[in-house]
């Protein structure tokens, strides 16, 4: 009779329950209809609190936190100001700004509601005052805001992390090829509508007059030149053992015949002559606009360099990150009073305990799932669909796309994963490839009709009919459906990134190709 829990639970959300209470509800509406299972309900809800009481995901609150403090301190309109001295000047020009600063964004936010909310705010009226029409930059808002849970740090790569024991900076690597891809694929599809639907022309927008503290000034200075040598140190310690300025000893460690030190030192006034060159090819205030834009942006560099370094753990870096967002916001950029404080805490503590109820909720569920034997059942089922594992992807990205149009990505994870996971898994997919399909996917499913939950904040946004912006957004899904299909059949484009890092758990050795696609049963 548990069986019964699903349909029930899908027939709550059609009649507009939350799902937080009908992942609660439908387990155990079916278990008291089975007799006496005190035990078991007092489990279920004992479920509940244990599926939020859990250090990795200490690291959702501090990242909604530092998302929250960037984008409250006026981070937003200096990453639109910053995308758009870059792309203003293309046909169709403020959508890719649009697009651009998605990108931008999602290094600090991680969560698509947070991008449609705080971009659209900014961007929806631009375009529309420049001659787009409402519901197309209500659109393209909400399909390039699905980038922010790609691009790390991700809300639902942490959230699958914990459910599958993956680790965290591994899913976090393997995000950025699919979510610049994501973005990059938007990019063209706007350019191709361009002339077809007449989007406006546009020119390089500069704001003029820009102020800038000195502190900041300085800070930007400093962190640009840094930025640029640490790159030019990362090609370095690549390349030297090619060139014979690097060894291995016996003990399998590289030995570098300069010292670190020294060759960062030379590789910083190296970056500072280049950057003196480059100056004087751009204008006074498009320097200021890319001054402005640094401090922000460093909050990724910070979060994913020290998780590479080993400094720090990806639930440290979420907290790194709260530091770093209020010493820029309140001594850098000057953005922020401490009466700002406490609006911001209420805002992402409200925010975190309704995405961390959903998680206890679906924990909770993930018990009823386990005591039903659905997992069986349904791996049975797949495996008996085909026994080529290309097409078993296929369908398995069809079933997703279907459940990402219905249910929110963190529950949806934590249902599924642990049930198709170990199928796929067993079939020979590598862990971390089969997260970053499954988490793409019902990313995507964000911004997919009829619930897609972007879609209904982008209409709160921009006051268009729901109806209307899902009518629009077809083209731009289109493209997220192709990118899905890329990544899914071939596992380089997500998997590279991680195994030159070192974060697949195995050696060089091994070779790439037996890295990401492993025999089947050998993960």
């Amino acid at each position: 009779m548990l069986l019964w829990f699903l349909p029930l639970f899908l027939v709550l959300i059609m009649i507009g329950l939350p799902v937080v209470f009908a992942l609660l509800a439908s387990p155990f509406a079916l278990i008291m209809l089975e007799g006496d299972n005190r035990n078991v309900v007092a489990g279920l809800y004992r479920n509940l609190y244990n599926g939020m009481d859990s250090f990795p995901l200490m690291a959702l609150p501090f990242f909604m936190l530092a998302g929250e403090i960037m984008n409250r301190g006026g981070i937003t309109l200096r990453l639109v100001e910053f995308a758009q001295a870059f792309m203003g000047h293309l046909r169709g020009g403020l959508a890719h700004v649009n697009i651009l600063s998605s990108m931008l964004f999602a290094g600090l936010s991680g969560s698509a509601v947070a991008d449609t909310s705080a971009i659209g705010s900014t961007m929806i009226p631009a375009m529309e005052k420049n001659g787009y029409t409402r519901k197309f930059a209500a659109a393209i808002t909400a399909a390039s805001s699905v980038i922010g849970p790609i691009i790390p740090p991700s809300g639902i790569m942490i959230i699958y992390a914990y459910v599958m024991g993956e680790s965290v900076a591994s899913l976090f690597l393997a995000g950025i090829v699919p979510g610049i891809m994501v973005g990059v694929g938007l990019m063209v599809m706007v350019r191709l509508m361009a002339d077809r639907y007449d989007l406006p022309k546009a020119e390089r927008i500069v704001t003029k007059n820009q102020e800038i503290t000195p502190v900041e000034y300085w800070v930007s200075f400093a962190l640009v030149r840094i930025n640029l040598a640490g790159l030019l140190m990362a090609l370095y310690a690549g390349l030297s053992g090619l060139v014979g300025l690097a060894s291995v000893n016996e003990a399998g460690d590289k030995v570098h015949n300069l010292n670190l030190w020294v060759v960062f030192g030379a590789l910083l006034i190296a970056a500072h002559f280049m950057l003196m060159g480059y100056r004087k090819r751009v204008t006074h205030d498009f320097r200021m606009v890319c001054k402005k834009a640094i401090a922000p942006l460093q909050t990724p560099i910070i979060i994913l360099g020290g998780i590479l370094v080993g400094v720090f753990t990806p639930t440290e870096a979420s907290a790194v990150a709260v530091a770093y967002a209020l010493i820029v916001s309140f001594f850098v950029l000057r953005s922020m009073k401490l009466r700002d404080l406490g609006e911001v805490l209420t805002r992402s503590a409200l925010a975190t305990s309704a995405v961390l109820l959903l998680v206890g909720a679906a924990v909770a569920f993930k018990t009823v799932v386990s005591l039903s034997y659905a997992p069986q059942i349904l791996s049975d089922y797949i495996l008996s669909l085909s026994e080529n594992p290309l097409m078993l992807l296929f369908l398995i990205n069809l079933l997703l796309f279907i459940v990402g149009m219905f249910l929110d990505a963190g529950p949806a994870i934590i249902i599924l994963g642990p049930i198709l996971g170990p199928i796929f898994v067993d079939l020979g997919v590598h862990p971390v490839h089969f997260a970053i399909i499954m988490s793409v996917n019902l990313t995507v499913g964000l911004a997919t009709p009829p619930m897609g939950l972007v879609l209904f904040v982008a209409s709160t946004v921009s006051g268009e009919k729901v109806e209307t912006i899902a009518k629009a957004i077809l083209p731009f899904l289109a493209v997220e459906i192709l990118v899905i299909f890329l990544i899914t059949y071939v596992p380089a484009i997500s998997m590279t990134v991680p195994y030159l890092a070192g974060f697949l758990g195995c050696g060089p050795e091994v070779g790439f190709s037996a890295c990401i696609s492993p025999p089947p049963g050998i993960n």
